[in-house]
C-alpha cells in the first residue's frame, strides 16, 4: 500500500515492479560488489561500511539535474549514497540489507540490491515489491491511470513455451475494445512471431509490452468460440477505467450487487461513490466485489470502500489500518515527521475525484463476497483485512492473494520515484500477518491465511460480470446454500503470481507499470491520519 499526503498526491500513488535508473549515468558496473571493510571514495564523498550520514545530506544532488526543480548538480555517487541512507532510515527490514560499496554498482543496480533476501514461511521472497519508475510516468499513472499500451489487460497464464497469453479484459473505448478483443481471446502470433513456441522473446516482449508510443503491432488471436482473426494495435496512452460492470443481479433471495474494481487510482474515488449510489438505489442486499486483477493503490480509497460496504454502525471508532514502521520509528512517522495515528474507516471524500469532506454513501452490509487471484494485492488485501478486523463476514472466492501487508511512500530523487517497503499494516484486531496471502479455506494445499469461501480458478470462457462466470457463479451459489462448486470450469489454469522468467524462453513485462500494480499507496488526506 502507499501512504500519501493529499498535497503530494502527484508523487505518491502506487507501485510497479520494474526498476529503472535513477539518472545516475555512472559507468561503474559490477553485479556483486561487496566492498569488504574498506571505504570507497569519489571526490569528497566517502563510503564507509556501517557508517551512515543523514539522507538529507545527499538528497536532490543529481548526476543529471532537472531544470525547474529542486535538483542540484551532483554525481551518481550522491544519488546512491542518498538511496543507502534513506534505506537505512526508513526501510522496514533495514537490518537485513547488506551494506555493499555503491561504487561497484550503477544507480539502478545499487537500488535493486537494497532489500532483504529473506523468505516467507512458504519460501517466497519476503520483499517482492521493491522497484522504481521515472517520476514523470509515476505522476501520470498514479493521478489519472494513464499508461502506454493498447487497452487490453494481458494474462500470461504460461510465460514459457508452450505459452498461453489471453485477454483478461479491455478498457472501454480503447483500441483493443474497438478491435473487438474480448476476455478469453488467446494470442497466437505477434508481428508474425509464434506466441506459443517461439524463442524470440525480445520480439514478443516488444509486441506485448510496448515502450514506444505510436509503434504498431499485429496480433493473430482466437476467441473463446474458436474463431481466429488478425488485429493491428498501436501503442498509445491508455486511461484506465478503474470501476467497471456495476450491476445488480436478481436472484430468488434478493438483489446482489456486482462491481469490477481494477485499481485504487485517484479517479476510482468518484467512480466507487457512483457505483455504491447505483447499487444502493437498486436495493442490493449483498455485494460481490471483484478485485481479481486489482494490485492495489491508494490506501485511503480502500478505507473509503470499506466504509461504503460496512456503513457507520460497524465502522464507528474502528481502525481500518494501523501502520508500523521499523524499530527506529515507534511513535513518529519517519516520512511526515508526525505522530503515528491509525487510519480510520474514512467516511467522507478526500478530494481525489470526489469532493473533500462530502459524506460517502454506504450499503451497510454485514457480509461481502470478494473475488481474488494472485494478482489481488496490497490495498485490495487491506480491504479484506480491514473488514475482517471489524468482524464483517468476508467470503473469498478464487485463489490465494499476493500477500502484501506492507507499503511505502513513493519518494522522488533526481527524476526517479523509488518504492521501498517502509511499513506494515494491521487491522482493528492487530492482525497483519498475511505475507503469504489470503486463501479460501477449502484450497487443496492451504499456505495462506484461511478465509471462508471457495477455491476457484479464473474463468476466461465468460465475460466479467456474467453470472455464469465460474468465480461469480461460485459466489452466488455460496450465498444461496453455503456450498462450493465441485470444480472450477476455467478454460485455462494460470500459475500463481509473477511469472518466473527463463532466459531465452519466458516473456516478462519489465515495464515500470508493473511496480505500480503490486503495491499500496498510503494516502494521507489533509486532516486524516496525519
Amino acid at each position: 500500500m502507499l501512504y500519501l499526503r493529499k498535497s503530494s498526491v502527484a508523487i505518491a500513488l502506487m507501485l510497479t515492479l520494474g526498476a529503472c535508473s535513477g539518472g545516475g549515468g555512472d559507468s561503474s558496473s559490477g553485479d556483486n560488489g561487496s566492498g569488504g571493510n574498506n571505504g570507497g571514495t569519489t571526490g569528497d564523498i566517502t563510503w564507509v561500511q556501517g557508517t551512515f550520514a543523514d539522507a538529507g545530506v545527499y538528497k536532490n544532488f543529481c548526476a543529471n539535474p532537472r531544470s525547474g526543480t529542486s535538483d542540484k548538480t551532483g554525481t551518481a555517487l550522491h544519488e546512491k549514497m542518498w538511496l543507502r541512507s534513506w534505506t537505512n532510515e526508513t526501510y522496514l527490514w533495514y537490518s537485513e540489507v547488506p551494506d555493499n560499496d555503491p561504487n561497484n554498482y550503477t544507480t539502478a543496480a545499487y537500488f535493486d540490491q537494497l532489500k532483504t533476501t529473506q523468505k516467507t514461511a512458504s519460501g517466497a521472497n519476503k520483499d517482492r515489491f521493491h522497484g522504481s519508475m521515472s517520476t514523470e510516468e509515476w505522476e501520470a499513472l498514479s493521478n489519472s491511470g494513464e499508461s502506454l499500451g493498447y487497452g487490453v489487460e494481458f494474462q500470461l497464464l504460461k510465460a514459457s513455451p508452450p505459452r498461453q497469453i489471453v485477454a483478461a479484459y479491455t478498457e472501454p473505448g480503447s483500441q483493443a475494445a474497438n478491435a473487438g478483443i474480448l476476455r478469453g481471446a488467446e494470442f497466437l502470433e505477434a508481428n508474425g512471431v509464434d506466441v506459443v513456441y517461439s524463442n524470440d522473446v525480445d520480439a514478443l516482449n516488444a509486441a506485448f509490452f510496448p515502450t514506444e508510443k505510436g509503434k504498431a503491432s499485429t496480433f493473430k488471436i482466437r476467441d473463446v468460440n474458436g474463431e481466429e482473426k488478425t488485429v493491428s494495435l498501436t501503442a498509445n496512452t491508455v486511461t484506465q477505467v478503474p470501476v467497471q460492470n456495476v450491476k445488480a443481479i436478481t436472484t430468488t433471495s434478493g438483489k446482489v450487487g456486482y462491481l469490477q474494481f481494477n485499481s485504487h487510482i485517484a479517479t476510482a474515488e468518484g467512480a466507487l461513490v457512483s457505483a455504491i449510489d447505483t447499487l444502493k438505489a437498486q436495493g442490493v442486499t449483498d455485494l460481490v466485489l471483484d478485485v481479481r486483477y486489482n494490485g492495489g493503490g491508494l490506501l485511503a480509497i480502500a478505507s473509503q470502500l470499506g466504509y461504503m460496504i460496512a456503513g457507520p454502525s460497524r465502522t464507528s471508532n474502528k481502525i481500518f489500518e494501523n501502520t508500523t514502521f521499523n524499530d527506529k520509528h515507534t511513535s513518529t512517522n519517519p516520512v511526515t515527521g508526525q505522530a503515528l495515528v491509525p487510519m480510520p474507516f474514512i467516511n467522507t471524500g478526500v478530494g481525489f475525484s470526489y469532493s473533500q469532506g462530502q459524506a460517502l454513501p454506504y450499503l451497510g452490509l454485514g457480509r461481502v463476497f470478494v473475488l481474488t487471484t494472485a494478482a489481488t494485492c496490497s490495498a485490495s488485501e487491506a480491504i479484506i483485512n480491514g473488514l475482517r478486523g471489524i468482524d464483517l463476514d468476508v467470503v473469498q472466492i478464487g485463489n490465494r492473494t499476493c500477500g502484501k501487508p506492507y507499503g511505502f511512500y513513493p519518494t522522488d530523487n533526481c527524476g526517479t520515484t523509488y518504492f521501498s517497503i517502509q511499513f506494515r499494516g494491521e487491522n482493528d484486531k492487530g492482525f497483519g500477518d498475511y505475507a503469504d496471502g489470503f486463501e479460501p479455506r477449502n484450497s487443496p494445499v492451504l499456505s495462506g491465511e484461511p478465509v471462508n469461501g471457495c477455491n476457484m480458478a479464473d474463468d476466461f470462457t465468460k465475460q466479467l460480470g456474467d453470472p455464469a462466470e465460474a468465480m461469480l457463479a461460485a459466489a452466488l451459489q455460496y450465498r444461496l446454500d453455503g456450498s462450493c462448486p465441485a470444480a472450477a470450469v476455467a478454460q485455462y489454469a494460470p500459475s500463481r503470481g509473477t511469472q518466473e522468467t527463463v532466459a531465452g524462453e519466458a516473456l516478462s513485462d519489465g515495464r515500470e507499470l508493473n511496480v505500480f500494480r503490486n503495491n499500496r499507496v498510503m494516502t494521507l488526506p489533509e486532516g486524516k491520519n496525519q
